[in-house]
C-alpha cells in the first residue's frame, strides 16, 4: 500500500469520543463520601446493628424492673338442662340457665436474685452496644476510603485520556515531519512506517484510556447510589502533598483508637460477660410476684368482690442434665476466640499501618522523581526531534523519547493518585482525617 494511501487512512479515522460527556453528573469528593454512606449496604447494615445493640441494651435494663400486666375479661354462659320441680313448692323450674361474669385483675413479677445474670447480661449489652458504635464508625470509613479509591480512580483514568490525546497529537505530528522528510529525500520510507505504526498504537492507547473511564465513572454511580455514569469533579487539594505528622503518634492512635480494634475489644469484653452470665445458672432464683383480681357476676347482681395474692418462689435446679455445664462450655470457648481475635485485630491493624505509611512515603518520593523525570523527558524529546529535523538523529531515537514522555505523564498521574489512596487507607485505619 502507497504511503500516501497510509497516511489518508490514519487522519480519516474517525475522531474518538471525548472522555468529558457535557451530559455526565459531576460530583465531588465530599458529596461522593456522603451518598456512599447512605447507598452502601455495609453501613446500612452497621446503623441497623447499634440500634439492635441499643435495644439489647434497653432490654438488659428493664430486667431490673418488675413485669406488670393487666388483665380483663367478659364472659356468658349458656346451659340447657332438662327441667325439675321444686318439692316443696311444686314449681317447675327450667333446666335452661345463663350466666355472666366480669373479671378484671393485675399482676407484677420482680426477680429478686438471679445469680448476677442481669448484671452481667447488662454487661454484654453495653458492650455489644460499644462493639456497634465502632463497628460503624469503621464501616463508614472504610466506605469513605472506597469513595475515595473509585473517585481518585475516576479521576486518574480522564487524566490520563489526556495524557493519551497528547501522545497521539504528538504522533501524528512527527508522522508529518517524517513524511516531508521522505518526500523531500532526506528520510527513509521506515521512518514514515515506523511513525504510522506509533499514531495506531497511540490510538489504541486512547480507546483502552477512554474503556477504562468509563468503567470508573460506572463504578463510581454505583458505589454513590446513582444509575449510570458519573464524573469525579477535580480539586486543587488534590495537588498538594502534606505532612501527616508524627507517625509514632498515629501508630499509638491506631493500636488504641482504630475502630476495628475498638470493636473487636469490645465484643471481647461481651464475651467475657456472656461467660459471667452462663455462671448465674449455679445459683438459686428468687422471685417475688403479686396478684389483685377484681370479678363479679349477674346472679350476684354485678356485685364485686376482690382478691389478692403474693408469693415469693425460690427455685434451684439440682440437676438439669449437664445443660448448664454445656453453655458455661460454649460461651468459655467462644470468649477464648473472641479475644484472640481481638488481639489479631491490634497485631493486624499494627501490620496494616506499616504497610500503608511505606506505601505514603514510596509515593511522595516517587512524586518527586516523576517531576524531575517529566522535565528530563520533555527536554529529551525536544532534542531528539531537533536533531532528527537536521538529521543528526534516528526516527528510533525521536519514537523512544515520546514514549518515554508519555510514561513519565503516566507515572506522575500514578504517583499522584497512589499517594491519595495510601493517606485514605491510613485514614480508614485511624479512624479520622489526616
Amino acid at each position: 500500500m502507497p504511503l500516501a494511501r497510509l497516511l489518508a487512512l490514519s487522519l480519516a479515522f474517525p475522531a474518538l469520543l471525548s472522555a468529558q460527556d457535557p451530559t455526565t453528573p459531576a460530583i465531588t469528593l465530599a458529596d461522593a463520601i456522603t451518598k456512599a454512606q447512605f447507598a452502601q449496604p455495609s453501613v446500612v447494615a452497621a446503623r441497623g446493628a447499634v440500634d439492635r445493640a441499643s435495644a439489647q441494651y434497653r432490654t438488659s435494663w428493664g430486667a431490673f424492673i418488675p413485669s406488670l400486666s393487666i388483665n380483663s375479661s367478659y364472659g356468658t354462659s349458656y346451659s340447657n338442662g332438662p327441667s325439675r320441680v321444686n318439692q316443696i313448692t311444686g314449681e317447675v323450674i327450667a333446666g335452661e340457665s345463663y350466666a355472666q361474669s366480669i373479671s378484671n385483675s393485675a399482676s407484677a413479677s420482680l426477680d429478686l436474685f438471679t445469680g448476677f445474670r442481669r448484671g452481667a447480661q447488662m454487661t454484654s449489652a453495653k458492650a455489644t452496644e460499644a462493639a456497634a458504635d465502632a463497628g460503624l464508625i469503621d464501616a463508614q470509613y472504610q466506605t469513605a476510603l472506597s469513595a475515595k479509591q473509585t473517585f481518585f480512580g475516576a479521576l486518574a483514568a480522564n487524566e490520563l485520556v489526556r495524557v493519551r490525546q497528547a501522545s497521539l497529537k504528538r504522533a501524528e505530528e512527527q508522522l508529518s515531519v517524517s513524511v516531508a522528510k521522505l518526500q523531500a529525500g532526506s528520510a527513509t520510507r521506515s521512518d514514515s512506517l515506523r511513525s504510522l505504526v506509533t499514531v495506531g498504537n497511540s490510538k489504541l492507547q486512547l480507546i483502552n484510556a477512554l474503556t477504562t473511564v468509563a468503567t470508573t465513572e460506572a463504578n463510581l454511580g454505583r458505589l454513590v447510589g446513582m444509575d449510570g455514569r458519573v464524573r469525579a469533579l477535580a480539586d486543587s487539594a488534590f495537588l498538594v502533598v502534606t505532612e501527616i505528622g508524627d507517625t509514632s503518634v498515629i501508630r499509638q492512635e491506631a493500636e488504641n483508637n482504630s475502630p476495628r480494634v475498638r470493636a473487636a475489644q469490645a465484643q471481647a469484653d461481651a464475651a467475657r460477660a456472656n461467660v459471667k452470665a452462663a455462671k448465674a445458672a449455679w445459683w438459686p432464683q428468687l422471685n417475688l410476684s403479686g396478684r389483685y383480681s377484681y370479678n363479679g357476676n349477674n346472679s350476684q347482681d354485678y356485685q364485686f368482690f376482690d382478691s389478692r395474692s403474693m408469693s415469693l418462689a425460690l427455685s434451684y435446679p439440682i440437676f438439669n442434665g449437664f445443660q448448664r455445664d454445656q453453655s458455661i462450655v460454649n460461651a468459655s470457648t467462644n470468649a477464648d476466640a473472641v479475644a484472640s481475635t481481638a488481639a489479631d485485630a491490634k497485631r493486624q491493624v499494627d501490620a496494616s499501618l506499616t504497610a500503608r505509611l511505606a506505601e505514603l512515603d514510596a509515593s511522595r518520593a516517587q512524586i518527586d522523581i516523576t517531576v524531575t523525570s517529566l522535565q528530563a523527558a520533555i527536554e529529551d524529546l525536544r532534542v531528539n526531534q531537533e536533531r532528527y529535523r537536521v538529521g543528526a538523529a534516528t526516527i528510533v531515537d525521536v519514537l523512544s523519547s515520546q514514549e518515554a514522555l508519555s510514561q513519565a505523564e503516566v507515572d506522575g498521574i500514578q504517583a499522584r493518585y497512589n499517594y491519595l489512596v495510601a493517606k485514605a487507607e491510613i485514614e480508614a485505619l485511624i479512624g479520622r482525617s489526616l
